[in-house]
């Protein structure tokens, strides 16, 4: 007999393991993998890789210890792999590390004063391409000086706009610039240094004798951020030569085989790098006798893997051309499922290789590009890899079972994907989630949830939060209103310089979709968001009562303040569609939430973290003691040390708290 299912709890997120990251050898027998892991008793998340067979062999631990091993990228020949790791000296950045395959201790191969990033093996095998931020000299004088690291920084002074980026705090003043690393020798060398330009997203060419690069080379690249370049080096060294390309963000690209084109993604014009407009997938030939053309022009969808997500992310790949240089492979976010898809060079020809129903993050194919290894995730499961024929009618192997006896022992509750009609009779996708046991003629209490961005999407990806939520008695519903993604642009723009309008509409609808249920009880519902999910909490909280209690978390609630003092500084004037608030401050004050809250009558907890740097924690402070002023029931949990996202990455004894405070708020006012 099998043993009797518990529900899911708060303290199971010290429970899940989760992979990412997986690439399939060249010969396309195995494929490694990352799992993270949390210890419980330091608190502290550690990473390992793992192979698996790609005939569906058992998974194997491939490195041990409780450190941090990422990015791992197989060598041309297939017997190496090069990895970061943090494993020799825990409190500072990872080097890069080789292991054989066949068996043998990790080597280091580096030791960069700094941190090492995009890493990638040249196609002779015989280098490495990297990014490095060097350490500024004067964090390498304190850590020296053992009374000076002792009293730990005296000042920061900058001159740049963007000074500080959530989840990593104050940043560096040195910038991020190309090296190529001898595999043999571990021989470092940096091939550019410009102190007020950044280089990303580097790529050798087939031939390895070139190097692709983004880098925005404007006079002061902070006030101009669109301004991508893409750009020809040769991987020696030297000077570099800009591609002629349309004006606008620009990422990740990639060489077709003959090395003739550069493949990357973009949004043409200016302050649209994060916007209602697709990312599409461009090509760019290197003689510069041909524009550049955009070959998913024709297809209203977005080219990146944008689901949200508490148990991870969706890793966002460079675009990867046919053995023939005729088709391309891309990711495609649609309908709360992000794709892969594949296009012909001519911009014909768009087809799902892996469909909707689940999210798809990291792909990679062998070298005969006979089969494809994928990180697949879905509403009931955290996330997987798996392994697809290109042929032989596309036979799928599910590779690895990670948090099988874990899920195997929980009484998921059952999830309902639904479409409904929108305020302007536009069609909008939903999903609700049940309390276990759930009786159709009771009447039950129920939470809506908001998601963030606003420009992202809820969907077909596993969020423990929402079924932690359900397991203690509420109907947890969600849904994805206009201004996200997955449903073209005219969708996505419809809230562009707009907040609290279409966006409001469509959650009313969505609540009242809910409420015309029988088991709805419309005297016990309950509304929750973070970050714009929390903007929108504040905002329905001063717009209507129908909701007995509210959550707001990470909010953005005075557009006023937030311009200039969150790490997105003053980008903020894109999404508002304003100049600054000196200049316009009655547009920017309607947007707030804070403009209106002085209607608020519904009980409302705030909660927010004190090293927030997208929406600094004086946002959460302004609702809280607005609430408190207007004798509103309210309470306010903040949480030390901690980023905008806590509930994504934060400590996970604090992620557990959190989720009680939200769990004891709603009780109070709903059960």
């Amino acid at each position: 007999m099998s043993p009797a299912k518990r529900l899911i709890t708060a303290e199971d997120l010290y429970r899940l393991e989760l992979p990412s990251e997986p690439r399939l050898s060249p010969d396309g027998c195995q494929v490694v993998y990352r799992v993270q892991r949390v210890d419980r008793k330091t608190e502290k998340k550690y990473s390992n890789l793992w192979l698996v067979a790609a005939e569906a062999g058992r998974p194997r631990q491939f490195t041990y210890g409780d450190q941090s091993d990422t990015s791992p990228r197989w060598s041309p020949d297939g017997r190496t792999i090069a990895f970061l790791s943090n494993r020799a000296e825990k409190d500072k950045p990872p080097q890069v590390y080789l292991i054989p395959v066949d068996g043998g201790e990790a080597r280091q191969l580096t030791a960069v004063q700094g941190e090492i990033g995009d890493l990638s093996w040249s196609p002779d095998g015989r280098r490495l391409l990297c990014t490095v931020r060097k350490t500024d000299a004067e964090v390498l004088e304190r850590e020296a000086d053992e009374q000076k690291k002792k009293l730990g920084v005296v000042a920061r002074h900058y001159e740049r706009l963007f000074y500080k980026l959530d989840g990593y705090g104050y940043l560096p003043h040195e910038r991020t610039h190309l090296w190529v690393i001898d595999a043999r020798s571990g021989r470092a060398k940096q091939l550019s240094d410009h102190p007020h330009w950044d280089e990303r997203d580097p790529v050798f060419s087939p031939d390895g004798r070139t190097i692709a690069f983004v880098s925005n080379r404007t006079p002061d690249p902070d006030l101009d951020p669109d301004a991508d370049d893409l750009y020809l080096m040769p991987a020696a060294g030297g000077a570099p030569r800009r591609l002629k390309a349309p004006e606008g963000s620009k990422w990740l690209p990639a060489f077709s085989p003959d090395g003739r084109w550069l493949a990357y993604y973009g949004v043409e014009g200016k302050g649209l790098g994060y916007s209602y407009k697709n990312i599409c997938l461009w090509v760019v030939p290197l003689d510069g006798k041909r524009p550049a053309r955009n070959l998913t022009a024709g297809y209203d969808f977005h080219a990146a893997p944008d689901v949200i997500n508490d148990c991870g992310s969706p890793e966002w790949m460079r675009p990867v051309w046919s053995n023939d240089g005729q088709t391309l492979y891309l990711p495609a976010a649609l309908h709360g499922s992000a794709l892969l898809r594949a296009i012909d060079l001519d911009g014909k020809n768009l087809r799902d290789v892996i469909g909707e129903g689940g999210v798809v993050g990291a792909f990679s194919f062998d070298r005969a590009q006979s089969k494809v290894a994928y990180f697949y995730g879905q509403m009931t499961d955290p996330g997987q890899v798996y392994v697809r024929e290109l042929s032989d009618g596309g036979r799928t192997r599910h590779l690895t079972r990670h948090n099988r006896d874990l899920l195997d022992r929980l009484q998921l509750s059952k999830v309902e994907e639904t479409w409904f009609k929108g305020p302007a009779g536009n069609e909008l996708q939903g999903w609700i989630i049940f309390p276990p046991g759930f009786n159709p003629r009771k009447k039950y209490p129920s939470i809506m949830e908001i998601h963030g961005g606003p420009i992202t999407q809820y969907g077909q990806f596993f969020m423990h939060e929402f079924y932690c939520l359900a397991a203690q008695g509420y109907v947890v519903y969600f849904c994805n209103p206009r201004g996200g993604r997955g449903y073209g642009e005219e969708h996505a723009r419809a809230i562009w310089g707009a907040w609290g309008g279409a966006d409001y509409a469509d959650l009313m609808a969505w609540a009242d979709t809910m409420a015309a249920r029988p088991y709805i009880d419309t005297r016990r519902m309950g509304v929750t968001g973070g970050s714009y999910g929390g903007y929108m909490t504040v905002w329905i909280i001063g717009h209507t009562q129908r909701f007995a209690a509210a959550v707001t978390q990470r909010c953005v609630s005075n557009l006023v303040s937030e311009w200039g003092s969150s790490d997105l500084n003053w980008t903020f004037e894109q999404e508002v569609e304003s100049g600054p608030p000196f200049t316009d401050i009655h547009k920017w004050w309607q947007m707030s939430p804070i403009a209106h809250i002085g209607n608020a009558r519904t009980p409302t907890l705030v909660i927010h973290s004190e090293n927030d740097l997208r929406c600094p924690i004086e946002q959460g402070e302004q609702v809280f003691v607005a609430l408190k002023r207007l004798g509103v029931e309210t309470e306010f949990v903040r949480f030390p040390d901690e980023p905008h996202g806590l509930s994504r990455i934060g400590r996970t004894d604090r992620r557990i708290v959190r989720l009680k405070h939200i769990a004891r708020w709603f009780d109070k006012f709903l059960k």
